[in-house]
């Protein structure tokens, strides 16, 4: 068998593997579930509200931004986190003196990953179904166009998380960059249509995966008529599609660079400093 795809087929094995020991830990868990249960929360006491213009309730018209939230805090950050903890405690140098060590083992993260937000995406939309009226769930095409704008979404986002995790030497400046994701989300139209902000802030918010990916959502699981909510009065699934497969593209070109200069960095000395670092914090 070629030794390169005998990897994959053990990083598939591997993600298998840490996707179970993840949902099979009830800290862990509720971890990744916490932030996307606190949204629910938040929309069903403003299920009241009406978007602006219509009589269509705000909190479910919230719900499918939530979903997109969730897809880039499991999946990017998510990927993100595990690769930084993966080299301060030494399991990525040790992947790395495998041979195509690290491509089984990138394959593995992405598998578990994936795994993981599929996973939060389900429990999150089974409760809103029941919770929420409007959502357009009674119809296959719905879910067959939430499946692919899902997959973009995880094409667009996991590369991504993969070079913030290359790039950042530890967990604690992950927490800088989880401020600027919350931010993010904050004039992404995730909880409030984004056509109440200012022009500028609109366009840093179509930047970003994640307003695409909320419109995308919001395109398959609500009626059509909301659209006239949306900027341009339209779901724009041309754009959406242009802008989620550039950062797909961007990130498959640059992640793979990013992540070999990261491999070839790694060594026993740095390992054993980020350790010894780690002891006098504590």
């Amino acid at each position: 068998m070629n030794p390169s795809v005998a990897a994959v087929g053990a990083g598939f094995q591997r993600g298998w593997i840490e996707f179970r020991q993840t949902v099979t830990n009830a800290g862990q868990a509720v971890g990744w579930l916490f932030l996307p249960v606190v949204g629910l929360v938040v929309m069903y006491l403003l299920r009241g509200t009406p978007v602006p213009g219509t009589d269509f309730s705000l909190g479910a018209r919230a719900i499918p931004g939530i979903l997109g939230f969730s897809v880039v805090m499991t999946g990017l950050m998510g990927l993100a986190l595990a690769l930084t903890m993966d080299r301060e405690d030494g399991t990525l140098l040790r992947a790395k003196a495998t041979p195509n060590g690290m491509l089984g083992y990138v394959t593995g993260k992405v598998v578990s990953q994936a795994g993981m937000t599929i996973g939060v995406l389900i429990i999150v939309l089974i409760p809103a179904a029941l919770l929420f009226q409007g959502l357009q769930l009674d119809r296959a095409s719905s879910w067959l166009n939430l499946a692919w704008v899902l997959a973009l979404g995880l094409v667009a986002t996991l590369p991504i998380g993969a070079m913030l995790g290359s790039l950042f030497p530890n967990t604690q400046g992950l927490s800088f960059l989880s401020l600027l994701v919350m931010g993010l989300v904050m004039i992404s139209g995730v909880f409030y249509p984004i056509t109440g902000f200012p022009g500028w802030l609109q366009w840093v918010a179509q930047v970003f995966p994640l307003y695409w990916l909320g419109l995308g959502m919001r395109w398959a699981l609500l009626p059509d008529a909301l659209s006239a909510a949306e900027l341009g009065g339209s779901w724009r699934q041309l754009e959406m599609v242009a802008v989620l497969g550039a950062w797909a593209v961007f990130g498959f070109v640059t992640a793979p660079i990013v992540l070999r200069r990261m491999a070839r960095r790694e060594s026993g000395s740095r390992v054993a400093a980020r350790k010894d670092k780690a002891i006098q914090q504590w």
